[in-house]
């Protein structure tokens, strides 16, 4: 199982902040000024920001989070990351 991301760790650290120890929350407020910090901005012409407005909303993810899935896609699709293969004889989530 995958750990927490630090939004995760925030969150809950919220819902029950009389139960965090100092230093823990001391630790999660660094690692999330320093995540803030060093985030940028990537700025699009119109037409661009327009289609990824479109594609956030038909996707239901946010605008970073649709940047992130196209560009690994185009990665994998373009051999510069490993693309991940479904197991034929694997079970499967849902129906066909």
């Amino acid at each position: 199982m995958p750990s927490p991301d630090i939004i995760t760790l925030l969150q809950d650290a919220a819902d029950r902040i009389a139960d965090i120890p100092r230093a823990d929350l001391q630790i999660m407020l660094r690692r999330a000024a320093l995540m803030l910090r060093n985030s940028g901005s990537i700025a699009f012409e119109d037409d661009m920001e327009e289609a990824l407005r479109d594609l956030s909303g038909e996707f239901g993810k946010t605008r970073n989070d649709m940047i992130r899935f196209i560009v690994r896609e185009w990665m994998e699709k373009n051999t510069y990351l490993p693309v991940h293969h479904l197991d034929e004889d694997g079970d499967v989530d849902g129906s066909a």
